[in-house]
């Protein structure tokens, strides 16, 4: 629990100064202005009195308990005053200072220590290098940000302490409230996943809001932020997504994954709220701050100009979302309150010189038709309009409604004081159609994330030490690649249905496997060196007969010496020629914050440049792989198109399954791909064609 951390009964601020512009008397000026209610010491030893408190030289010199340390010292005196405050029996800390793991080895060392001593005294540490935390119930503001924030039900959450710091003071001067602020800084102990628990039940916030740069226990956060999610929004600005931070790989699923598709995945999966940047954070934490989310996708739009009225058609449709189609006695209530040049169907025109009343008159009538689950307003001022009384008529309809109301007053500086009648009575505006539209889809993926069945994990019957012998034979080899014939022996253990096949070393060999099997075969060359045989001239398909065989033998291994002239060449492999299907490709990377990222999309050779993945984090469940084989562009392909049956959808999601549990069993496959899975009609299952399984060193 963190309430010493928030709620304290008394706080001790050491570094305590009475010089302006120090941190120390910065921190305890900020304390004393907002209005701190519980016993408030400075610690300072060269001093008696701060700021009109009596000043004492360390934590254990306070005649009462201390509940919380805000600690603002030079970096090497902070263990000196943890382990003071750990005698004196301090419940809490947070370390203001920096100058710890952010410079160097050094400076690492010394957050260790701090740490050390919190763990082993049972005291809980914010930070170093934080600006702070901040609750507006307790009136603590134990930061150094410049302003303050007004109380409200939004708890926000910052690793980067600058932009914590510039996001409030904005939200401040637009009057965004909220209940909380936390700067995790370097998270010596205190982590992200940490607050969210500590929020998770706080009545006063509402929507938990936070920038994140990086998230220390991917698993645990994924389970709690699961849990909190279904009972309050949990909205998230991931910085350090771009492709720039993604690491070489030299299978297709790595190579795709980067460094944001495991966070794009978990966020998915235990429904957090991603935005794309700040402004659209607090876009949507307006919102979900006052709103409830709609109960369907069908979305009302009244307004007094034509325009804006279509682009908020046009997002509507962009959007996923659908255009309600309005029942016809309020068509017909709408003509009767309406002049006779207004538009009675959806969107509601109801004219340039609408009053007050008139525009109220049309809003109730919208929010009260059973095919409406939610309602954009828009409001574009005109010479002859009263904007500050149709925003007072929204907000009262917005009292009683309850389907989610959201405001777009268009214009500049002249709706200022209109933005702040709507946000005062819990409606929040946008300047523009498209923003307004947006919101409402967001508030509409949060209610089917919430509607969303809980599904467990599904374990499957495996084959574990048919696998497990497999690897260890080939770490007894030096090896960290199965390719081939050995990747589909260990997903044959898991199964997963594999063509027959036979590996060679000697052209005889190959045409006495090809008469078994029977022609038409396929052959590929057999090397842990030569990865992507297609590119090395090293797959030969639909080989008819025995001169055939004795040609691609000939040819493919011409074409691994001249591609890979070291290459060990362990044979050839002469495989059962598969029928035609759809060729899907899954696969397996570890996520260093996540661990195994599953990738499902279109197969292939073209893969990489299409790029029409899809990703999850295991373990995950079967509904969780339906979504994301529904996820991918060409999923259409898949359902059936132009007459064609639909593809065997419940042999996808097995091999997915089943692909996946053999990542959680073994932690050493660091990468793994299936590519080709052929897929066949419905009821006639999928086929891992070729796979390969990169073991870590």
């Amino acid at each position: 629990m963190l309430e010493p951390l928030f709620s304290p009964a008394s706080v001790a601020v050491a570094g305590a100064s009475s010089q302006p512009g120090k941190l120390g008397n910065i921190v305890l000026r900020k304390i004393i202005d907002f209005g701190y209610p519980g016993d408030l010491y400075p610690i300072n030893p060269r001093a008696d009195e701060i700021l009109g408190l009596k000043a004492y030289p360390r934590v254990s010199d306070v005649p009462g308990p201390v509940d919380l340390v805000v600690i603002t010292v030079a970096p090497n005196a902070v263990a000196d005053v943890m382990l003071d405050a750990a005698r004196a029996g301090a419940k809490a800390a947070v370390v203001l200072t920096a100058g710890f793991r952010e410079v160097g080895p050094e400076g690492a060392a010394e957050e260790q220590k701090i740490a050390d001593i919190a763990r082993e005294a049972g005291m809980r540490l914010m930070g170093p290098n934080c600006v702070g935390v901040l609750d507006t119930e307790s009136r603590l503001n134990a930061t150094f940000m410049r302003g303050a924030a007004w109380p409200g039900n939004i708890g926000f959450l910052s690793q980067s302490g600058a932009l914590g710091t510039a996001m409030l003071d904005w939200a401040e001067q637009v009057g965004i409230g909220f209940s909380k602020f936390a700067s995790v800084g370097n998270k010596a102990d205190i982590t992200e996943v940490d607050v969210l628990e500590a929020w998770a039940d706080d009545p006063r916030t509402r929507v938990i809001i936070a920038y994140l740069e990086s998230i220390t226990d991917g698993p645990r956060f994924m389970e709690v932020a699961s849990r909190i999610t279904k009972v309050k929004p949990v909205i998230v600005v991931k910085g350090g997504s771009t492709a720039s931070g993604a690491r070489a790989a030299s299978s297709h699923t790595g190579a795709l994954a980067g460094s944001d598709a495991a966070y794009d995945a978990a966020f998915k999966q235990c429904g957090v709220i991603r935005c794309h940047s700040m402004a659209e954070l607090f876009e949507l934490s307006m919102a979900f701050a006052h709103q409830p989310p709609p109960k369907g996708d069908r979305v009302g739009i009244v307004t007094n100009a034509g325009g804006p009225g279509v682009l908020a058609s046009d997002a509507t449709d962009r959007y996923g979302l659908r255009l309600a189609s309005l029942a016809p006695e309020t068509v017909a209530a709408l003509r009767g309150c309406l002049p006779p040049t207004a538009n009675f169907y959806n969107p509601v025109d109801v004219i340039g010189d609408a009053d007050p009343a008139r525009y109220r008159a049309a809003l109730d009538l919208v929010l009260a038709d059973p095919g409406v689950d939610s309602v954009v307003a828009i409001f574009a001022p005109q010479g002859v309009t009263e904007p500050y009384g149709v925003a007072g008529t929204i907000v009262d309809a917005a009292r009683t409604a309850d389907k989610p109301i959201i405001g777009e007053f268009e214009g500049g500086s002249a709706i200022d004081r209109v933005e702040t009648i709507l946000r005062e009575g819990g409606v929040p505006n946008y300047r523009f159609p498209e923003q307004a539209v947006g919101v409402i889809r967001a508030l509409g993926r949060y209610r089917a994330w919430q509607a969303r069945p809980d599904d467990a994990a599904v374990g499957l019957d495996r084959d574990r030490a048919a696998v497990a012998r497999l690897i260890a034979q080939a770490r007894a080899e030096g090896m960290v690649n199965l390719a081939d014939a050995k990747a589909r022996e260990a997903l044959a253990a898991y199964g997963l249905r594999v063509p027959q096949s036979q590996v060679v070393r000697f052209v005889e060999k190959a045409l006495a496997a090809a008469e078994r099997i029977g022609y038409p075969v396929a052959m590929k060359i057999v090397s842990a060196d030569i990865l992507h045989k297609t590119d090395a001239g090293c797959v030969r398909l639909g080989v008819a007969d025995a001169n055939g065989v004795r040609q691609a033998y000939s040819d493919i291994l011409e074409n691994a010496r001249r591609y890979a002239p070291d290459a060990v060449i362990e044979g050839i492999t002469v495989q059962e020629m598969l029928k035609a299907g759809k060729e899907v490709i899954i696969g397996i990377t570890r996520d260093p914050q996540f661990g195994p990222l599953l990738m499902f999309g279109l197969g292939g050779i073209y893969v990489e440049v299409l790029k029409d993945v899809a990703f999850r984090v295991v373990p995950l469940t079967r509904l969780d792989t339906e979504e994301m084989v529904r996820e991918i562009r060409a999923f259409p392909l898949l359902a059936g198109v132009r007459g064609e049956k639909p593809s065997d959808l419940s042999a996808v999601t097995d091999a997915l399954l089943r692909t996946a549990q053999l990542a959680n069993d073994f932690p050493e496959i660091t990468e793994m791909d299936i590519n080709p899975l052929m897929v066949y009609e419905e009821g006639r299952g999928a086929v891992a064609v070729d796979g390969r399984i990169i073991l870590s060193p």
